[in-house]
Parts: structure tokens; sequence; C-alpha cells
């Protein structure tokens, strides 16, 4: 399977990057039986957070989506850093949280954190459907416009 994940991510253009190291007191990652917790990752490219502001203001929802497409592109690297290089050992997405930052009248956060979604379910196929929020937020660190957590059954 790990082959398969591969070759689709080859097919979409995507190169994962090396997980980003944690930017505060947190660990990137935890693994509880067969559970693995990621920390919320942002919208990093080459090295910087690439969509910033709030969504409605600053950002529309096709660049909040893509914003939300980086943050599952960092956490596959950060659950392919965590499972050793083998992002075969994921059995399911179970649950993504996705945060938007965006102004008050916004309503759209769903459609957002589509990006995210689709791109999971793109990569892992049915290992990638999940269940997920989509909240609005006031402001997200280092002013990005999208932060996604999630939680991942894997493979012993």
């Amino acid at each position: 399977m790990s082959e398969a994940i591969e070759n689709r991510l080859k097919e979409k253009g995507i190169v994962l990057p090396a997980a980003a190291a944690p930017a505060a007191n947190y660990v990137p990652y935890t693994i509880s039986g067969n559970t693995l917790y990621l920390s919320g990752q942002l919208p990093i490219e080459n090295g910087k957070v690439a969509v910033t502001g709030l969504v409605g203001r600053d950002v529309d929802v096709a660049g909040a989506q893509r914003a939300a497409e980086l943050c599952a592109i960092n956490i596959l690297a950060q659950a392919k850093a965590a499972l050793g290089g083998d992002l075969g050992r994921i059995r399911r997405i179970l649950k993504l949280n996705g945060f938007v930052a965006s102004m008050p009248d916004f309503t759209e956060q769903h459609l957002v954190i589509n990006g995210a979604s689709n791109l999971v379910a793109d990569i892992l196929g049915d290992a990638g459907k999940h269940a997920r929020a989509a909240v609005g937020m006031a402001a997200l660190p280092l002013n990005a416009s999208v932060e996604i957590d999630a939680i991942i059954e894997i493979k012993a």
C-alpha cells in the first residue's frame, strides 16, 4: 500500500517536505496504542507560512483551500516521519480538525477544509475517509489562515 500512496503523491506532483519541528513546547506527534495524534499543521511551504490573514478579508475561499491542502501535505509528512517512513501503516484517518482564521461573517469554513479532506481521500483512498470539524477562529499562530490536526488509526 505504501507504494500505491507514493505513486498517487507522484501523480499529483506532491513531494512531501521534511516534517516540521515544533515551534514551542510540544511534540509533533504522540502514539498511543494504534492511534497516532498529530499536532496542528500550518500551511508551510518552502519553510514559511504560505497563506496568511483572515479568510473573507485577506484570503478568498480558493486561496484558503490551497492553505488547507498544504496543511494536509504537512500532515502526511508528519505521519510519514512518525511511522518510520511508511505511510502504508495508516489504517485510516479517523478525524481532521480544521481551524480557519476568518472574519466573523464568514461561514464557509467547511468549503475551506474540503481542500484537506479531498487531498487525503485522493492520496489514501478509503483510508483517507474521515470525520472532521471545520471551525472559524479569530486568529491562528503566525497569522496562518488555516491550521489542521489529525487523529489517525495505524497498523502495528
